[in-house]
């Protein structure tokens, strides 16, 4: 199999990297580059899958305005789901059909590999029939979140995995549109401090990279924590980008 290559691009901005994800989507779906896996934290920000209900949000506008909070439709599935400091996102470019893969068994993957990389940090989580994601307590407390997104063959989207986040912004939102699910997070489940850190983030990033790979049986390649350095990693990809696309200019000059 092709191997996936997975990049740590640390904290950035919701809305550069859905922009990133159109055009690694865009590439991907031509054939220009292969199957790649972005990781990465957000600065706190609330999303609505394409078929969300707006009424699962919970703060009023002036309250996310207060805390400088954007929320944003989004044509991903799944429901309402909040961003932050302190938890990992994962974006998963993947072409399913060049590895033989469903979008249900994508999905399980997903839910896998979140389940393994809680493990990794001493956590026993696991999936709950029914409910995307990721659960601890025999599916009581919500830990990680599933929503993707197929277009041309191509995910985007992917998941988002509570380590060291803040659990109190999460009373802005009804999580998946369950009013009263309980959030967690791996600190809390281990009893730790919850104070958002981004090493903590960048951790959880490689298990998570390593567990996903092993479960759609890819090798592994890239740039990921402890080496990686984000600012690089992001510029690497940049110039990958310009260079297929620059390829595929020339191409059609010469088909033309």
């Amino acid at each position: 199999m092709p191997p996936i290559s997975a990049w740590w691009l640390g904290r950035t901005g919701y809305r550069d990297a859905w922009e990133l994800q159109h055009r690694l989507v865009a590439a991907r779906a031509a054939g220009l580059i292969g199957d790649h896996l972005l990781l990465l934290e957000h600065e706190p920000v609330l999303t609505l899958g394409r078929h969300s209900d707006p009424s699962h949000v919970v703060a009023t506008t002036a309250e996310l305005a207060e805390r400088h909070i954007e929320l944003i439709e989004t044509e991903r599935g799944g429901e309402v789901t909040y961003h932050g400091p302190g938890q990992l996102t994962g974006y998963a470019i993947i072409k399913l059909t060049d590895r033989g893969l469903l979008v249900r068994s994508f999905v399980r993957a997903l839910e896998a590999a979140l389940t393994a990389a809680c493990a990794d940090a001493g956590v026993e989580a696991g999936r709950r029939d029914g409910f995307p994601g990721c659960w601890c307590g025999d599916g009581v407390r919500k830990i990680g979140a599933v929503g993707v997104r197929i277009e041309r063959g191509v995910s985007y989207h992917g998941i988002a995995l509570n380590v060291t986040v803040s659990l109190a912004d999460f009373e802005l939102i009804d999580a998946c549109g369950m009013p009263g699910v309980e959030s967690t997070s791996i600190a809390r489940e281990l009893g730790l401090p919850s104070e958002p850190s981004t090493a903590s983030v960048a951790r959880a990033a490689s298990a998570f990279a390593h567990a996903f790979a092993n479960q759609i049986g890819a090798p592994l390649i890239g740039r990921l924590p402890p080496a990686a350095d984000p600012s690089g990693a992001r510029a690497d990809l940049e110039a990958m980008l310009a260079a297929r696309a620059g390829l595929a200019a020339v191409a059609a000059v010469g088909a033309g």
